[in-house]
Order: C-alpha cells, then sequence, then structure tokens
C-alpha cells in the first residue's frame, strides 16, 4: 500500500470531533452577521460587536486540528504531499471567492465606482486575489489586503501558519512550543493596548497585527492537542456553543484592549478542550457536522454580497425594521448559497483533486 493511501486510512481511524465542527459553524454565521452589524452601528451599539474574535476562534481549532492531523503523520507523508492536502482543501474557495468579488465589485446595483480604477488595476488585484497575494490598494474596498474577497486576510495568514508548522512547529518540542506561545501572548497583548482592540490584521495599516492574532491562537490550539488538555464534560454542543456566543455578544467598551486579549488568550482555548472533551447527544452529531462543513464555504463566499449591501445602506438609511428583515433574510440566503457551493462546487472538486493526488502518489510509489 502506498503511503498516501495509508496516511489516508490513520487520518480517517481517527476520532472526530463533531463538536468542534459545531462551534466553527457557529463562528461562521457570528462573522457574517457582525460583518452586516458593523455597517450599521458602532462597536459600542452592535449586540455582536466582538463577532470579529471568531477568527482567533478560527486560529485556535486550527492549531489544535492540524496536529491532530498531521503531527503523527507529516514525516511520513512528506511536506510537499502536506502542502498538496491544505491547497486542495483550503484553495478552491479562495479562488471562487474572489471570482464572487470581482462581479460584486463589477456590477453591484447599489453603488461602487470600478471605472475609477484602469483595468491593469483590477487585473493585478484579481490575480493577487486569486493567489492570496496582499494588495490593498482599492479605496472603494477600504484598502483591505484582498479587495475582492476581505476575508481572505485570514487565509494568508493560515497558509503562512501552515507553512511554519511544516517546517518548524512540526519539530518542535513541548517546551519551545510553551514559551512560543507565551511570548506571542505578550505580543498579542502590546497589539491590543496599541490599537485599543484586535480588530485589526485586514487591512494595509493593520497588515501586522493579523500576525499577532494567529501566532498566538495557532500555538495555543498546536499547544492542546500536545499537552492533551482536553477537558471532559457534559455541556455538550448547546451548552459550548452558548458560551462560544457569550464572547461574541460581550458589550464593547475602553476597556477592550484588555478584555478581548483575556478572551483570546484564556477563553478560546478552554472552548477548544471542553469541545474537544465534550460528550455529544447523538441526535446532534450530523447536525455538528454540518455546520462545520458549511462553515468555510460560508466564510469565504459571503463578503461578496456584504459589499452591496453595505452601498445600499449608504445610499437608502432603511429603518431598523427594514433593516432587520434585510439582515436575517440575506443571512438565510448566504448560508443557502454556501450550502449550494459546498455541494455542487467544493466538495465535487476537491474529491477530483484528491483522487488525482492518491493517483499521482501510486504512480511515484
Amino acid at each position: 500500500m502506498d503511503n498516501h493511501q495509508n496516511n489516508t486510512n490513520i487520518l480517517q481511524s481517527k476520532t472526530h470531533f463533531e463538536i468542534l465542527d459545531g462551534l466553527r459553524g457557529v463562528a461562521a454565521l457570528a462573522v457574517v452577521i457582525f460583518h452586516f452589524m458593523e455597517w450599521v452601528y458602532e462597536p459600542a451599539e452592535n449586540f455582536i460587536g466582538h463577532g470579529f474574535l471568531a477568527v482567533d476562534f478560527f486560529f485556535c481549532l486550527s492549531g489544535f486540528v492540524i496536529g491532530y492531523a498531521y503531527d503523527d503523520r507529516l514525516s511520513k507523508m512528506g511536506v510537499l504531499e502536506f502542502f498538496k492536502a491544505r491547497l486542495i482543501r483550503l484553495h478552491p474557495l479562495v479562488i471562487l471567492g474572489s471570482v464572487l468579488g470581482l462581479l460584486a465589485f463589477l456590477f453591484d446595483p447599489f453603488g461602487g465606482h470600478p471605472e475609477q480604477y484602469s483595468a491593469g488595476k483590477i487585473i493585478i488585484t484579481f490575480v493577487c486575489s486569486l493567489l492570496l497575494i496582499p494588495f490593498p490598494t482599492i479605496a472603494d474596498r477600504s484598502f483591505n489586503l484582498f479587495s475582492f474577497n476581505a476575508p481572505a486576510w485570514s487565509l494568508f495568514w493560515e497558509y503562512l501558519a501552515n507553512v511554519i508548522y511544516a517546517f518548524i512547529l512540526h519539530r518542535l518540542k513541548r517546551g519551545y512550543l510553551l514559551l512560543l506561545t507565551v511570548v506571542a501572548a505578550f505580543t498579542l497583548c502590546g497589539v491590543s493596548y496599541r490599537s485599543g482592540n484586535l480588530l485589526g490584521g485586514w487591512s494595509g495599516p493593520t497588515f501586522l497585527d493579523g500576525g499577532a492574532r494567529i501566532a498566538y491562537s495557532f500555538s495555543a490550539g498546536l499547544l492542546i492537542y500536545r499537552s492533551d488538555w482536553i477537558i471532559k464534560n457534559k455541556l455538550g454542543f448547546i451548552g459550548i456553543a452558548f458560551l462560544l456566543l457569550l464572547a461574541f455578544i460581550s458589550p464593547s467598551s475602553k476597556w477592550d484592549w484588555f478584555i478581548e486579549p483575556l478572551i483570546v488568550i484564556f477563553y478560546f482555548p478552554m472552548l477548544v478542550a471542553l469541545g474537544a472533551g465534550a460528550f455529544l447527544n447523538s441526535s446532534l452529531k450530523r447536525f455538528c457536522v454540518f455546520l462545520g462543513r458549511l462553515s468555510y464555504p460560508l466564510y469565504m463566499t459571503h463578503y461578496a454580497a456584504l459589499w452591496m449591501y453595505g452601498n445600499y445602506y449608504l445610499a437608502n438609511k432603511p429603518g431598523t425594521s427594514q433593516l432587520t428583515v434585510i439582515i436575517v433574510t440575506s443571512v438565510i440566503v448566504l448560508a443557502g448559497f454556501a450550502y449550494l457551493v459546498m455541494k455542487i462546487y467544493d466538495t465535487p472538486l476537491r474529491n477530483h483533486l484528491n483522487r488525482r493526488r492518491t493517483k499521482q502518489s501510486t504512480k511515484a510509489s
């Protein structure tokens, strides 16, 4: 049996953390709702004003899952196969999100000024988005690192974390990983104190803030796995999802610079440890798996609609009741669209690419 097939069987035989899947879905929905609300309300007035911290939760989950999935098999499968696996898992939606973002930029019925930008600049911006090369030059997109798919900023750091994991963190002993995590925690606190919050990372001026955010959370997730800090409990998915939502709806204040690092440094790792160790009612298993599968397509496809929504809001200033209907309907529609993307595009394409990778690996062996 070739190494690739053997590695696949090993991974499939491992326990699956369905509650963590479900929590990923809850976090993705929180991000989407936060993005709608931030167009209308200042952080102090936004009921989900800390929804952006879902990204830090994603990073922590990623560190845990990458360690769980690859710590014991990366040396066997090799760095190149690891990179292929991660590209197949992540990049199809990077491409689709960029295409949707370009279409929204060119054909937004509610506003925007694509005519102010040369065809060359638009093409370069689009290519950079496809290749995950930061290029924050479009004023109409608030100088996002990725003007045609704003959430891709976190994928850029996710990719970089995967590279560092493959070459360094995979070999790093737990004591050194702990030291790195502590240093990253202090760095995160410094970033929060300087900026007043942990909202940065998505734009050119706040670029390095994203590095501080993933440096801590990814390392912390990896440390949780390697230290076996899994807390057995009976909170179940509903209980832990409620605890996660508390972080997102915690009110903003002048103390955000202090409170947000506490949530990221202590609270989110605790939730990952609880989620990995919680008992899951069998009736919720399929629901958690579904939320987990939906989370990434939803995260990577929703923002094209957000720019159109934002331009509509700025032009029409709808009232609260109308906004409520628009936002609730939009979230449902975007979730449905993400489901279609998952079923029609992402899953079939990834399955096809994985089959090709398996054949190539078999021939090579």
